[in-house]
């Protein structure tokens, strides 16, 4: 049974969004696609290289496209996660995106369930999250992210380094608006 006074808590805490995730939005709106391509690609390299397990636990589940709509981007994502060569690309939303699942929902919203700070079920739930598609894939990735020791977008941030200075201090801004109550 889902707990209602937590699951609204987080909804009343998320409905108290940050401008930054519209503000990125905006500012990648003009950006081309094949600039954020090499990002995405090291991004998801790097993340299967350092957490093999996240995607071993995919299992029959590795060849499937997630379609993953970050409502405040221009554009969606579309990973494919096969821990041999893993791919995260970039789709402007005009696109018909050939997928077996898709996940969509708010930055703030998606970002408090990579980071781990989240139950999932509560905000599908709640319809704070949409999936669509081969809902036992996505329930999968989701299991898979639950079950990872510390947060992906941690590892994220160590990934990029120094490179990554201004996307840390966004980040702990966000998490700090968060958790604000």
């Amino acid at each position: 049974m889902l707990d209602q006074t937590n699951s609204s808590q987080s909804s009343a805490t998320r409905n108290k969004t940050t401008p930054l995730p519209k503000l990125a939005g905006l500012a990648l709106r003009p950006v081309p696609l094949f600039v954020v391509q090499p990002v995405l690609n090291r991004l998801v390299r790097d993340i299967s290289s350092r957490r093999p397990e996240l995607f071993e636990r995919l299992g029959p589940h590795i060849n499937t496209v997630f379609a993953i709509d970050v409502e405040e981007l221009p554009f969606v994502l579309a990973l494919l996660p096969d821990p041999q060569e893993p791919r995260l690309t970039a789709h402007r939303r005009s696109e018909n995106i050939a997928s077996g699942a898709s996940i969509s929902g708010p930055f703030m919203t998606l970002f408090a369930i990579m980071d781990g700070d989240e139950d999932s079920d509560a905000l599908f739930f709640a319809r704070d999250v949409e999936v669509g598609g081969n809902t036992e894939a996505a329930v999968c990735l989701r299991n898979a992210l639950d079950d990872l020791e510390g947060s992906v977008v941690d590892d994220i941030l160590e990934i990029g380094g120094a490179l990554y200075t201004p996307l840390k201090i966004m980040l702990a801004h966000l998490r700090k608006s968060e958790a604000a109550p």
